[in-house]
C-alpha cells in the first residue's frame, strides 16, 4: 500500500523559498518516479516536476531554474526546493508515485496536498 503525506506548505512573500516534502511509505519507493504537481483555483492540475529511479528529472516552463525536485531513496522522501517564488505559484501541491522507474504520465497514488500561498 503506497501512503503519500506531503509537508512544508505555507504562506511566503514573493521572493521567498519553500521546500516541500513528501514521505513514502513504500518499500519500492526508489524504484518508481515520482512527481509533483499543482491545482490553482479554476485552473487545471499542472505537472511541475518529475523524477525517475535515477535521478533524471523534469520540469515545467513555468518553474524552470526556480524549482528543484529531488528524492532521498534512503528516507523514501520526495522534496521540491522552490525559490524566487511567485503569487502565480499559490495553489495546492500534490506528490504523486507511478508504477514504473521510469515516468510516464500515468500516476497511481496521491497525497492529500498542501497548500502553498504566495503573497506579493
Amino acid at each position: 500500500q503506497v501512503q503519500l503525506v506531503e509537508s512544508g506548505g505555507g504562506s511566503v512573500q514573493a521572493g521567498g523559498s519553500q521546500r516541500l516534502s513528501c514521505a513514502d511509505s513504500a518499500y519500492l519507493y526508489s524504484r518508481r518516479c515520482m512527481g509533483w504537481f499543482r491545482q490553482a483555483p479554476g485552473k487545471q492540475r499542472e505537472q511541475v516536476a518529475t523524477i525517475d529511479s535515477v535521478g533524471r528529472t523534469t520540469s515545467a516552463a513555468t518553474v524552470e531554474g526556480r524549482f528543484t525536485i529531488s528524492r532521498d531513496n534512503a528516507k523514501n522522501t520526495l522534496y521540491l526546493q522552490m525559490n524566487s517564488l511567485k503569487p502565480e505559484d499559490t495553489a495546492m501541491y500534490y506528490c504523486a508515485a507511478g508504477l514504473f522507474r521510469y515516468c510516464t504520465n500515468r500516476y497511481n497514488y496521491w497525497g492529500q496536498g498542501t497548500q502553498v500561498t504566495v503573497s506579493s
